[in-house]
């Protein structure tokens, strides 16, 4: 299942206003259709909330940082799409959404992983697919790591491989201080941007609040110190036996993360959707068509 690719530096062509556009679709209210609401109380006290919807094979879908799961996966209708074969559980993770937001580092991290396992259990569940796009993503591959026998499979979008070779410390120390003096998400504007040109001081202040204007920045903060928790052992990668879908765009900062995995993981396949950037990846319909795809492959139900 490996395949390989050749790396380009990312080349950034979306203007502000694709941005902001984008950004309230990430961010913009759902209508919930015949999604149910629930939550269950993890392991270590912390209320998860998560959305049902469908019949059939499980899927849980992990959000990225500072989004929901109705604003990351609803307003993209991935929910909806693939609720029309497999029971759908779209998780608002701790920190975000409706679930607790407790403010230290030390609830997250790994912790978000164990979350996954927790809620499995909580549905009597013994395994399930798993989506995950961005900081989703990288929490994907850690259950991976962590709990491999609880998976059908795995879907890592916008994402790769989180290790410390990997990981950008400097944009996370600065983006943990902003949000914990109350300033927004402005260090990941300007990592994420994709306009060919930098973004204005106003712009990244502007959409760095907007990003955070439904969140407590003080949580935010903590999932931030605590990302380090979810590096992946490369000897994991090289046993891993959880079949393995990354998807990613050809214009993603993120991208070394992917391409990384590629001779590493096992039962690994990388697909590159050309031109997508970081932002706008999640909305191509390439996306959700390649994961439902990838699940009919597995279970030779086509």
């Amino acid at each position: 299942m490996k395949s390989s690719t050749t790396y380009r530096r990312p080349v950034f062509r979306a203007v502000l206003s694709t941005t902001l556009v984008l950004l309230v679709a990430f961010t913009g209210a759902w209508a919930q259709s015949d999604a149910t609401t629930q939550s269950f109380t993890a392991s270590d006290g912390v209320e998860i909330h998560y959305l049902v919807e469908g019949r059939g094979d499980p899927v849980v879908l992990l959000h990225g940082i500072t989004g929901t799961a109705a604003s990351n996966w609803g307003a993209a209708g991935i929910i909806g799409r693939l609720a029309e074969e497999f029971q759908v559980i779209a998780v608002d993770q701790r920190g975000h959404g409706k679930s607790g937001k407790p403010h230290d580092a030390a609830s997250y991290g790994e912790r978000m992983a164990l979350d996954v396992v927790d809620l499995l259990d909580h549905l009597r569940l013994q395994q399930a697919h798993v989506v995950g796009y961005s900081m989703g993503g990288f929490i994907t591959m850690k259950v991976v790591a962590l709990a491999p026998d609880r998976l059908m499979s795995a879907v890592v979008g916008g994402a790769g491989w989180p290790s410390p070779e990997l990981r950008d410390d400097a944009m996370f120390d600065a983006l943990a201080e902003s949000l914990e003096a109350g300033k927004g998400g402005g260090p990941l504007v300007e990592f994420l941007w994709p306009g060919g040109e930098p973004p204005t001081p106003e712009q990244v202040q502007a959409i760095g609040q907007a990003m955070v204007a439904s969140n407590d920045q003080m949580a935010l903060a903590a999932v931030v110190r605590g990302m380090a928790g979810l590096d992946v052992d490369a000897e994991l990668l090289r046993i891993n036996k959880v079949p393995t879908l990354n998807i990613i765009g050809s214009n993603d900062p993120l991208k070394p993360n992917a391409d990384a995995l590629v001779d590493v993981m096992q039962e690994h396949r990388l697909h590159v959707i050309e031109g997508a950037n970081h932002m706008n990846t999640l909305n191509s319909p390439e996306f959700v068509d390649t994961v439902r795809a990838f699940f009919i492959e597995l279970c030779n139900c086509a």
